[in-house]
């Protein structure tokens, strides 16, 4: 006789430490299935949100998510689906990261993570110890095998899994996006199924939290490969895929949402990652310093986007630098978007302070990167004095070639409670901003169509900081400068290696120089999301205080 299961994959925004919320959705969630759905999944870490870094190592938040895991124990008696879904668990004198299976009012059984991450992003070594290599476990007659994350990416578990005599994998995920995090995923799972012969599972989380984003994009291989279940991008869904065993093979069938571009996918993440830093923090909007160049008009079409029109002020800051092609750019950006637009004069405070200093210790001074700089915080100055007057949160515009190289002005346009562009190349910015003026997705709160004006994107950049600047007056190209920092930030190799690559010495050696003197400025820095391999924050860490040099 053909055996059958319905298996509902609820691809979930959890809140880190919202125990009571994430558990109620979770209910909520199960209470609307339809009867005949057999197992209901959800993320791993799911109770307790993820990464939950240090807030597991306290007692009573442990005994928080045990409270809840009881409750939800009781829930189950009423003979519905099963439940498979990830927790923090103490486990005599260590934490384990685990996953549970609940089920007619009983835990059927209880697994711990085995592969501990604890590279770029990851510290799970640090609290959380690894479990046992365990066997399958049985639910609806079914042996399961349930990895968890980490667990999949090397074949240790999957392995013991198979020899124990598990028929599907369930694997639950908290992995973040990068913007080639897609296709690894598909080399890994496609690799282990290749080895193990049993469909796999992959269902991941979506959402934004701090400086990571998870897109989601949960999916689903039969035992020969073929992927018969993908999940919607960055975004909250529930699916049912249904396994039939035909042949003492158990095949799955799902629906399967279409690929999306590299630039959409980076796009979407943005948006999200700021939507969420800003609404769990409880913010009513933000405000940012629109100059009318490409980094600020990017930041605000990512914040309208995010949030709505409504909810983001741009302020413009103009000194006697700034030209009227950027008044005028600012203005048609706020209009194209919608947005509150406000003028502040900075000429007479920039007076008042050069009076001030006046001859410090009866010296005299040129004017020069001092005064560019004042420019530059007294900007900061006033948005985080509007900040305070309205509860705004502040957004940094730099994007992460400025960051790298130190062309951002610490207290000033570094100023903000969050940076959304801190991880993206300015390559890549001029490559959203063509993206978002042809394109639009239900994702979004901001207006349709074109959003950016045309002369922002191929006028050439400048910080406006004295007569007739370009940021090419004191930098490579930014196509030469990207690929120069990819090499030094993102793959970490050598100046010589990147001059082999047929990059002028000199300008690799300044870059180089220019990365490592610019590290204090990063540490201050603002959080901002992480899409690349390797982002500025808690994903690269160097030491503010070094005598190593890479240059001559």
């Amino acid at each position: 006789m053909d055996k059958k299961i319905k298996i509902a994959l609820a691809q979930l925004n959890p809140l880190v430490g919202d125990v009571l919320g994430n558990m109620k959705k979770l209910i909520t969630i199960r209470s609307k299935l339809d009867s005949d759905v057999d197992i209901l999944v959800v993320p791993e870490l799911y109770i307790s949100g993820y990464p939950i870094d240090d807030l597991v190592l306290r007692e009573d938040f442990l005994s928080l998510v045990e409270s809840e895991i009881k409750k939800l124990v009781e829930i189950t008696k009423d003979g519905k689906s099963a439940i498979i879904f990830g927790a923090p668990r103490k486990d005599k004198k260590v934490i384990k990261n685990s996953v549970y299976v609940i089920e007619d009012g009983r835990i059927v059984a209880i697994r711990d993570k085995y592969e501990l991450p604890n590279t770029g992003v990851f510290d799970e070594q640090r609290v959380f110890t690894e479990g046992n290599l365990e066997s399958y476990v049985e639910i609806k007659k079914i042996k399961f095998g349930l990895p968890i994350c980490e667990d999949i990416w090397k074949k240790t578990v999957l392995e013991k899994l198979t020899k124990s005599g598990a028929e599907i994998i369930i694997a639950i995920n908290a992995s973040p996006f990068t913007i080639t995090k897609s296709s690894e995923r598909d080399h890994v799972t496609l690799s282990r199924v290749e080895e193990i012969k049993l469909p796999l599972i992959y269902l991941n989380r979506t959402g934004g939290q701090d400086e990571l984003i998870f897109d989601g994009s949960s999916f689903a291989l039969n035992y020969d490969g073929n992927k018969f279940f993908c999940s919607s991008e960055f975004k909250e869904e529930v699916s049912i895929i249904n396994f039939s065993k035909k042949n003492e093979k158990w095949i799955g069938s799902g629906n399967l949402n279409k690929n999306t571009s590299h630039t959409e996918r980076l796009y979407k993440a943005l948006v999200l990652g700021l939507r969420d830093y800003v609404n769990n923090n409880k913010f009513p909007g933000v405000v940012l310093g629109l100059s009318g160049g490409i980094d600020s008009a990017l930041v605000a079409a990512i914040a309208a986007d995010s949030l709505g029109s409504e909810n983001v002020q741009a302020i413009m800051l103009p000194s006697p630098f700034t030209g009227q092609e950027s008044l005028n750019d600012a203005k048609d950006v706020a209009n194209y978007l919608k947005i509150k637009f406000s003028n502040l004069e900075i000429d007479e405070a920039m007076k008042i302070i050069d009076k001030t200093l006046g001859k410090f210790n009866g010296k005299s001074f040129s004017p020069g990167i001092t005064e560019e700089n004042i420019q530059s915080r007294l900007r900061g100055l006033l948005l985080m004095a509007l900040s305070n007057r309205y509860g705004y949160m502040v957004l940094a515009t730099g994007n992460k070639s400025e960051y790298a190289v130190g062309y951002s002005t610490l207290y000033g346009d570094m100023c903000g409670g969050f940076a959304p562009i801190k991880d993206v190349w300015k390559t890549d910015v001029f490559k959203l901003c063509k993206w978002r003026n042809k394109n639009f997705s239900q994702l979004f709160k901001g207006p349709k169509g074109k959003v950016i004006p045309d002369n922002i994107i191929t006028k050439a950049p400048t910080a406006e900081l004295k007569e007739n600047q370009r940021d090419t007056d004191s930098l490579p190209e930014y196509e030469i400068l990207d690929e120069i920092l990819k090499g030094l930030v993102e793959e970490e190799i050598s100046v010589e290696k990147i001059v082999s690559k047929g990059f002028e010495k000199k300008i690799v050696e300044k870059i180089a120089q220019l990365l490592a003197r610019s590290e204090y400025k990063r540490f201050q820095a603002a959080p901002g999301p992480k899409v690349t391999s390797k982002a500025f924050g808690r994903d690269r860490r160097f030491p503010l205080t070094s005598g190593f040099r890479n240059w001559n």
